[in-house]
C-alpha cells in the first residue's frame, strides 16, 4: 500500500466515515465511532457477508447470541484459564508491551506461538530486543494479562455476580448448536453464521481500527461428520477467497495465504490458515480459517452435562460434529477496503482524492446535481424517484467541479447532472467516478443503467 495511514485517517474523519470516540471529552484511547458514511459502508459490508455466507448458502443458517453469557461457558472454552497475553514493562520508560510482539516486530520472519514465558524472556535478553520507545534492554519479568472484560450482573457486586463480555462470538454458536439443529431439523453438514460485537482488553491496541478493544466479528461455524470425506476446509478457504476477490473486490496482489505450522497451531486446531493483508503499517491478519475438530462441543458437553452428539439418521450412530471456522473481524476487513480504495490522482486541472469503493459498498451510488437552481424542481423529482431503489444524495452547492470533487472524496460512483437541456430533451449527463467520463442518457433509462452497473 503506497498510502500514509495518517492521511487516510484524516480523510475518513473529515468526510464523515470514522470519528474519534468521545472526542469532545478529549477522546478515549482506541475508541472509534462510525460517522454517517462509515455506518453506511459498515452495514453494507455486513449485508454482503450475510447474504453470501448465510442467506444464499445452501448449508447455512443464522444466529444472534447474547454478549453476556453464563461464566461457565468461558470456563468450558478455556478462556478463563488460557485467554491471556504475556505482559512486559520497560523499567526505564515504564512503557508496556506484549512480549511476544516485541520479538515478532523486530524479527518479522519469526512466530513465537507456543513459546514459554521463560523462552521469550531469554530470547529478549540474548538478542537484545530493545524497548521501541527508549531503546533500553531492561524489562520486567512477564506477567499474564487476562484479555476478558469483567463486569457484574445484578444488584450486589461479589464473586457470584461476576460475568464477562464475550471475547468472541463463536461460543454463542456452540452452546446453541443443538437447539438450532433441532428447531430447523438440520442434517449434517450445516453451518451457523453470526455477526456481533466482541470485547478484548488488548494490552497494545492500535493501528487505527485494525486492533481495538471493542470490535465486530463475522463468524461461521460449519459442522460436519468426522467421517465426511469432503474437504470442507478447502471448500471454505475457496469461498473466502472468492468473497474477497469478487464480492468486495480486494486485489489478490494485496493479500496472501499463510499456513500455520504445527508449533503455532492452537491446542484445539487440526489446521489453521490466515489470510493476511498488506496494510500501510505492515502485513496483518485479515481472515482466519480454522479446523476446530470437536473440541468446543466436547468441552461444552463435559461442563454442561448435556448431550451434544448428533444422531446420524443413515447409520443410526451418535457422534460429535467437527467444525470448520472461517472468522473475520469486520473492522479489519473495512480497513483493508478503505486502504485499497483511497487514491490520490493527478488530473488535468490539479489533483483529486477519490475513494474507489466497490459500487455495492459506496455510501451513495448516485448523486443528483442540478446545474442551476432553475432545475431544482426537476432534480428533486428525479432524486425522490431514485431513492426508492438506490442510495442517493442531493448536491446543489458550489460549482460543478467542486461538487464532483466532493463526491469523489466519499466514493460516489455516479453523478447525474440536470441542466437547461434536460427540461426540453428529458436527458441527463452521467459522470463515472473512476474514469471521469461522461455520457448523455434519457431519464427513463437511468434505473436500468444503474441496475446494470450493480450486477
Amino acid at each position: 500500500m503506497k498510502i500514509e495511514i495518517d492521511k487516510l485517517i484524516s480523510h475518513l474523519k473529515s468526510q464523515g466515515f470514522v470519528f474519534q470516540g468521545s472526542e469532545i471529552y478529549g477522546g478515549l484511547a482506541n475508541s472509534w465511532d462510525y460517522g454517517p458514511l462509515g455506518a453506511e459502508v459498515k452495514n453494507k459490508l455486513k449485508k454482503l457477508w450475510w447474504d453470501f455466507f448465510v442467506r444464499r448458502n445452501e448449508y447455512n443458517i443464522g444466529l444472534d447470541s447474547s454478549i453476556i453469557l453464563n461464566p461457565k461457558v468461558w470456563e468450558a472454552s478455556g478462556h478463563l484459564g488460557n485467554f491471556n497475553d504475556p505482559l512486559i514493562d520497560c523499567k526505564k520508560c515504564k512503557s508496556r508491551f506484549r512480549a511476544d510482539k516485541l520479538i515478532e516486530e523486530k524479527f518479522t520472519e519469526m512466530n513465537v506461538g507456543g513459546w514459554t514465558n521463560q523462552e521469550i524472556e531469554e530470547f529478549i535478553r540474548e538478542k537484545k530486543v530493545n524497548c521501541p520507545k527508549c531503546e533500553a534492554n531492561d524489562f520486567t519479568n512477564i506477567r499474564q494479562f487476562t484479555l476478558m472484560f469483567k463486569t457484574n450482573q445484578g444488584v450486589i457486586e461479589d464473586a457470584s455476580s461476576t460475568v464477562y463480555l464475550r471475547p468472541e462470538t463463536a461460543q454463542g454458536i456452540f452452546i446453541q448448536y443443538k437447539n438450532s439443529q433441532r428447531a430447523l431439523r438440520k442434517k449434517l453438514p450445516f453451518g451457523i453464521g453470526q455477526i456481533g460485537k466482541s470485547f478484548r482488553n488488548e494490552i497494545t491496541p492500535g493501528n487505527f481500527i485494525f486492533r481495538t478493544r471493542e470490535f465486530e466479528q463475522m463468524e461461521l461455524e460449519f459442522f460436519f461428520s468426522p467421517n465426511d470425506s469432503n474437504d470442507w476446509f478447502e471448500y471454505w478457504l475457496e469461498k473466502v477467497k472468492f468473497f474477497l476477490e469478487k464480492i468486495v473486490q480486494i486485489n489478490k496482489k494485496n493479500f496472501s495465504i499463510r499456513e500455520h505450522d504445527k508449533q503455532e497451531l492452537s491446542h484445539y486446531s487440526k489446521r489453521t490458515v490466515d489470510i493476511e493483508f498488506d496494510f500501510p503499517f505492515g502485513r496483518g491478519e485479515l481472515w482466519g480459517i480454522a479446523h476446530r475438530s470437536d473440541f468446543d462441543l466436547n468441552q461444552h458437553q463435559k461442563y454442561s452435562g448435556q448431550d451434544l452428539t448428533y444422531l446420524d439418521p443413515e447409520t443410526n450412530k451418535k457422534y460429535l460434529a467437527n467444525v470448520i471456522e472461517p472468522s473475520v473481524g469486520l473492522e479489519r476487513l473495512l480497513l483493508a477496503i478503505f486502504c485499497q480504495s483511497y487514491v490520490e490522482e493527478k488530473i488535468e486541472n490539479g489533483e483529486r482524492i477519490v475513494m474507489k469503493l466497490p459500487y455495492k459498498l459506496a455510501p451513495y451510488l448516485v448523486a443528483i446535481m442540478p446545474l442551476q437552481k432553475q432545475q431544482n424542481e426537476k432534480a428533486n423529482q428525479l432524486y425522490k424517484e431514485l431513492l426508492v431503489d438506490f442510495d442517493a444524495t442531493f448536491d446543489e452547492t458550489g460549482n460543478i467541479g467542486k461538487r464532483y470533487r466532493r463526491q469523489d472524496a466519499i466514493g460516489t460512483p455516479f453523478c447525474i447532472t440536470i441542466d437547461f437541456d434536460t427540461l426540453t430533451d428529458n436527458c441527463v449527463t452521467i459522470r463515472n467516478r473512476d474514469t471521469m467520463s461522461q455520457e448523455r442518457i434519457e431519464i427513463t433509462k437511468i434505473k436500468k443503467y444503474l441496475v446494470e452497473k450493480l450486477i
